[in-house]
């Protein structure tokens, strides 16, 4: 392993060629402890984990493919990948952004309970899965082109953006099952779906000037982070996906009750 200080003492690089996941997340502990705010990690091929856990304002610059479950359980640090990642990336982060210049795969953004996620391409199966809002912790997944089926399955909280800009001209987004089993958060989609292709607890409605303002400020950061004009993807057109029920299987575990329905939220960022 080959380890290089940066000229201000507190950027570090890492060739992580050969490294086994323990070994190089071993390694990415032991320089955040030491202080280090900006590590950058070379030929990284697919090893997991990589800045779980990890809790202080540190930032990692990944150049090569990370593995599974990148950033999970993080809470603070900016990780920033210069190529694609694979899958359950975001997976239960409590806080900090990850930015993915390329694709990412499954679960993208499963369980997140806070912080931010910007995918630049597309992403795969069961993106948003189980997002989660507590208190002031509001996770934000922004997927730049488009998702595979059960795009936000059993969502509980959160924002979850969809840019669509991967598709051509006139072409819809391909997702099926979309919202299934959704009973909290909501997913901004810019372009069009069928409404077979969405869950039966899903509600559709069109975006009001408070939707259109949190939107602005989301697709300026993600534009910000991929040098990218927002003025085009602002203007839309994007509808609004959101839980018509609460409690959408509540009777099994309560025969009773029946749930709230029929009342489109609204949602903002906390802080």
């Amino acid at each position: 392993m080959h380890v290089e200080a940066g000229r201000d003492g507190n950027t570090v690089e890492v060739d992580a060629a050969g490294l086994s996941s323990r070994e190089l997340n071993l390694r990415l502990r032991e320089l955040v402890t030491a202080g280090a705010t900006h590590i950058k990690l070379l030929n990284v091929a697919g090893q997991r984990y990589i800045g779980s856990d990890l809790d202080r304002p540190v930032t990692l610059e990944i150049f090569g493919t990370p593995g599974n479950d990148l950033g999970s359980f993080m809470d603070g640090p900016s990780i920033i990948v210069h190529a694609n990642a694979q899958d359950g990336c975001g997976n239960t982060m409590n806080g900090g952004t990850i930015v993915v210049h390329g694709l990412a795969g499954d679960i993208t953004g499963l369980s997140a309970r806070g912080g931010k996620v910007f995918i630049r391409d597309d992403v795969g199966y069961r993106a948003g899965i189980h997002m989660k809002q507590y208190q002031e912790r509001c996770p934000v997944l922004v997927i730049g082109g488009t998702a595979q089926d059960f795009l936000g399955e059993y969502m509980a909280g959160g924002i979850l953006v969809v840019l669509g800009l991967t598709l051509g001209s006139g072409h819809r987004h391909r997702a099926n099952f979309v919202g299934t089993g959704m009973h909290g958060g909501v997913i901004y989609l810019r372009g069009s779906v069928e409404s077979q292709q969405l869950g039966k607890e899903v509600g559709v409605a069109e975006l009001d000037d408070q939707d259109k303002a949190l939107l602005q400020g989301i697709i300026s950061e993600f534009c910000g982070h991929f040098c990218m004009d927002p003025r085009d993807m602002v203007a839309g057109p994007f509808i609004k996906l959101y839980p018509r029920y609460l409690r959408p299987y509540g009777p099994l575990y309560a025969p009773t009750h029946r749930g709230a329905q029929g009342q489109v939220p609204r949602w903002k960022v906390p802080g």
